[in-house]
C-alpha cells in the first residue's frame, strides 16, 4: 500500500499538522461532550455544567447525534480525529436507561476504555447561588471509598476521572491557585460528585483557616455498562517514550537514612612524585634532590 504524504501549502496548515504530531510531551488532553438525540433536560444541563467545568480543554456538540457508543464507535473515532480529542462525555436519555451518561477516553483515535453512569440526582452551577472559580481553574482530586482500590471497574473509572478532570500539568502552584476541590465518593452502590471552593479564612497565623463551601454541580451516579481494554492494549496505552524515562545514575546507593553515597573510581598514582611543600622556603635543595635520586650531581666547570 503506498501512501503519498502532501507538504502543507499555508503556515497556517504548517502549523496545524506540528500540533497533531506525535510529542514526547503531550499536550493536554481535550474532551468532546457529545448529546444524543434523544437527550432530555436534564442531560443537557448536566453536559453544559461539565463543560462549563472543563473549559478551555473542552468542545460542547450542540447538536443531536445519534448513535449509540456500545454498539457502534465509528461515529465517535470521527469526531475525535476531527477535534483532536482523546475524552468524550455521551449524554442520553431512553426508558430502559434514563438520564445516561457515557464516559471514555481514545488511544490512537480508537475507544480505549469507557463507563456508562446513570444520574439519579442533579444540582446544576446556576442553583447553588454561591460564586464560582474562573474558567480554567485546576482542581484538586479527592476520591473517598476502598472500592475504588478494590474493584477493577471502580478502579478503572478512578483513573478514567483523573485523566478527564486533571487539567494541565504545571511546573508550581501557589497557594491562593488552590480553590477547587472535585469530591468523589462511593459507597453502597453509588458515585456521589460534589465540588466546592476553597476559602482561605484569618486564622491569626501563617497557615490560613480553610472552609469548603458548595459550588456546583452536584451528581448522584450509578455505575451501569461498562467497556473495559484489555490488559495487553491498557498497558501499551500506558507506555512512555525512551526520552521520558530517567536515566540510571551508576554507582550511587542510600542508605536506610536516605543519605546519598557516591563510589569515586581512581587510577593508581604515584605518591612519590606528589608536590606537597609549596613554600619557597621549604623547596629541597640540589643536593637533597640529588641524595634522594642516588648520584652526586658534578660541578659546572667555570669558564676560563
Amino acid at each position: 500500500l503506498l501512501i503519498c504524504y502532501r507538504k502543507p501549502k499555508t503556515k497556517r496548515a504548517k502549523r496545524f499538522l506540528e500540533k497533531r504530531e506525535p510529542k514526547l510531551n503531550e499536550n493536554t488532553k481535550n474532551a468532546m461532550l457529545i448529546k444524543g438525540g434523544n437527550a432530555n433536560l436534564t442531560v443537557t444541563e448536566v453536559l453544559k455544567d461539565i463543560y462549563a467545568v472543563k473549559k478551555p480543554f473542552a468542545v460542547l456538540y450542540k447538536r443531536k447525534n445519534i448513535t449509540r457508543p456500545f454498539e457502534d464507535q465509528t461515529s465517535l473515532e470521527f469526531f475525535s480525529k476531527k477535534s483532536d480529542c482523546s475524552l468524550f462525555l455521551f449524554g442520553s436519555h431512553n426508558k430502559k436507561r434514563p438520564n445516561n451518561l457515557i464516559i471514555g477516553r481514545m488511544f490512537d483515535y480508537h475507544v480505549l476504555d469507557m463507563i456508562e453512569l446513570g444520574v439519579e440526582k442533579f444540582v446544576s452551577l446556576k442553583d447553588i447561588k454561591n460564586s464560582k472559580c474562573p474558567e480554567g481553574t485546576k482542581p484538586m482530586l479527592i476520591f473517598a471509598g476502598d472500592v475504588f482500590d478494590v474493584n477493577e471497574e471502580y478502579r478503572r473509572l478512578k483513573s478514567l476521572l483523573i485523566d478527564f478532570f486533571r487539567g494541565p500539568t504545571v511546573p508550581s502552584i501557589r497557594l491562593a491557585g488552590l480553590e477547587y476541590v472535585l469530591h468523589f465518593t462511593a459507597v453502597d452502590g453509588k458515585i456521589y460528585m460534589r465540588s466546592y471552593k476553597v476559602l482561605l479564612k484569618k486564622s491569626g497565623c501563617k497557615i490560613p483557616r480553610i472552609e469548603l463551601e458548595e459550588m456546583g454541580p452536584s451528581l448522584d451516579l450509578v455505575m451501569r455498562r461498562t467497556h473495559l481494554a484489555s490488559d495487553d492494549l491498557y498497558k501499551l496505552s500506558l507506555k512512555q517514550p525512551k526520552g521520558l524515562k530517567p536515566k540510571k545514575k551508576k554507582n550511587i546507593s542510600h542508605d536506610v537514612f536516605g543519605t546519598t553515597y557516591g563510589r569515586i573510581h581512581m587510577q593508581k598514582q604515584d605518591l612519590s612524585k606528589l608536590q606537597t611543600r609549596k613554600m619557597k622556603g621549604l623547596k629541597k635543595r640540589p643536593a637533597e634532590k640529588s641524595a634522594e635520586d642516588g648520584g652526586v650531581t658534578p660541578k659546572k666547570s667555570k669558564s676560563a
